[in-house]
């Protein structure tokens, strides 16, 4: 029922926004998770609670996976379940910078019925529902027009050029840009502000799941690094690299990739 859980993320973005805002980003506590996982704050794990209590409050009969909770397989017997990054981009949250973002999803079956993309600081609220479309604070949003590869600007992180990835040995011919959370990156491809996005390391699905629906429901379309289709709430929660744009700029990069 994705427009019935719509308005419950879109709510939830906004109050995890003040919430994220309350704490000072470059004075929040911060500590290194274990095994070099990156940064957390207390500003993570105070949106976290708040996520957690106001989504399953409303949802009792959904599963959560989230960045900052304990995993358990007792989500995989639930048939929807929220995919929760609280603070996408948390290094640049650290830094004191404004992209950063609240990433909140229901996935029904494995496929995203419901998402939302919300960077307060930036006053940008992205959501999108199954088969109703994407919208950026309100107003539809579409992918970019169709384009050659060679004249496209592709959100990609400087890895992702590496000679070895590629069939011919060397990166094809596009514009780099980059945007350090994931899910504004899907977001703005989903916006048409940039014609792709890759990255081809594996991948959390908390950081993937909401963007991909905007992306599709914004006419895009969205795989894994060998074009397979996203699938959500797996045991184990990653993805084999996302490769996901305007369809001609999508299906470009994956022929490219070795």
């Amino acid at each position: 029922m994705p427009v019935h859980d719509l308005p419950l993320l879109i709510d939830a973005a906004r109050i995890a926004g003040r919430v994220a805002t309350s704490f000072a980003g470059k004075t929040a506590q911060r500590w290194d998770k274990p095994g070099g996982a990156g940064p957390v704050t207390e500003a993570d794990l105070a949106v976290n609670d708040l996520l957690s209590t106001t989504l399953r409050r409303a949802r009792p009969d959904y599963g959560w996976l989230s960045e900052e909770s304990d995993d358990s397989a007792d989500r995989l017997n639930h048939e929807r379940v929220f995919i929760v990054d609280p603070i996408d981009g948390t290094r640049s949250f650290v830094e004191g910078a404004r992209t950063w973002a609240h990433a909140i999803a229901v996935a029904e079956r494995g496929e995203v019925t419901a998402a939302v993309v919300y960077l307060p600081l930036r006053d940008r609220l992205y959501a999108a529902a199954k088969g109703q479309g994407a919208w950026l604070n309100g107003t539809p949003i579409r992918c970019a027009p169709a384009r050659l590869l060679a004249d496209a600007t592709v959100l990609a992180a400087k890895p992702a050029l590496h000679a070895h990835h590629w069939k011919s040995g060397t990166a094809p011919e596009f514009e780099r840009s980059y945007r350090p959370s994931l899910a504004y990156r899907l977001a703005l491809v989903g916006a048409g502000r940039f014609d792709g996005m890759i990255t081809l390391r594996r991948s959390w699905e908390w950081d993937i799941a909401a963007g991909a629906l905007i992306v599709t429901e914004a006419g895009g379309r969205i795989g894994d690094r060998k074009s397979q289709p996203l699938r959500f709430n797996n045991p184990d929660p990653c993805l084999d690299g996302v490769i996901a744009g305007a369809a001609e700029v999508q299906t470009a990069l994956s022929a490219a990739l070795a």
